[in-house]
C-alpha cells in the first residue's frame, strides 16, 4: 500500500514539473527559466527534480514531446473527422496552422525546440509524431493515385518544412488577415499535388 501512494506521489511531482516547466518555457523562454524558478513554482526541491530529470535540457524534452504529442493528436483528431484521405491530408495540414499559431506552441515546439535540442534531435522527435502521420497520408494518397508518384520522405520534409516556416511568420506578422492568407497559399500549394 505504501509503495502505490510513493508512486502517485513521484508521479504528481513529475507531472507538476512538466506543467510548470511548460508554463515557464512558453511565456519567458527556455534560455530566460532557471532552475530554480521551476522549482518554486512546483514546490519541490532541486533533488526532486534531478530525480525525475537529469538536466534542464531533459525537462524541456518532456516538455516539448508533450506538447507534440498533443498537437499531433489535435490534429488527427481533425483529419479524422473526414472519410476522404486527400479532405483528411488537406484539414490536418489546415489544422496544424490554426493550431500552431498558439504562442505557447510555437515557442516551445518551433522556437526553443531546435535551439534547445538541436535540429537533428528536434526533427526526430518531430518526425516520430505529427511527422509520421503526414508520411503515412502522403504514402497513402500516392498508393491510391491521388497524388502523382513520387517519393513520399522528401515530399513529407517539404510540407512540413513549408508550414513551419509559415507558422513562425505568422507569429511576427503583423497582419490581421496573415492565416486566412496562409491557410489559402497553404490549400493552393497542396492543389497542385493532385494527379491531374
Amino acid at each position: 500500500m505504501a509503495r502505490g501512494v510513493r508512486e502517485r506521489q513521484r508521479e504528481q511531482t513529475r507531472q507538476c514539473l512538466l506543467r510548470e516547466s511548460r508554463r515557464l518555457f512558453s511565456t519567458l523562454g527556455y534560455n530566460a527559466v532557471g532552475l530554480s524558478e521551476i522549482v518554486s513554482a512546483a514546490g519541490v526541491t532541486k533533488g526532486a527534480l534531478y530525480h525525475h530529470f537529469g538536466s534542464k535540457s531533459e525537462l524541456f524534452r518532456a516538455v516539448l514531446g508533450q506538447v507534440q504529442q498533443e498537437v499531433g493528436e489535435r490534429i488527427a483528431a481533425v483529419a479524422d473527422e473526414r472519410d476522404d484521405l486527400w479532405d483528411q491530408l488537406v484539414t490536418g495540414c489546415l489544422a496544424f496552422l490554426e493550431v500552431s499559431t498558439d504562442p505557447a506552441i510555437q515557442r516551445i515546439m518551433l522556437v526553443d525546440g531546435p535551439a534547445v535540442l538541436g535540429w537533428g534531435e528536434w526533427r526526430a522527435m518531430n518526425e516520430a509524431t505529427s511527422g509520421r502521420r503526414l508520411a503515412e497520408v502522403l504514402t497513402a494518397l500516392v498508393d491510391e493515385g491521388t497524388i502523382t508518384a513520387q517519393p513520399v520522405e522528401p515530399l513529407t520534409h517539404l510540407l512540413s518544412g513549408a508550414m513551419n516556416e509559415a507558422v513562425l511568420w505568422l507569429a511576427t506578422s503583423p497582419r490581421p488577415d496573415g492565416l486566412a492568407d496562409t491557410v489559402r497559399a497553404l490549400t493552393r500549394l497542396l492543389e497542385t499535388l493532385r494527379a491531374r
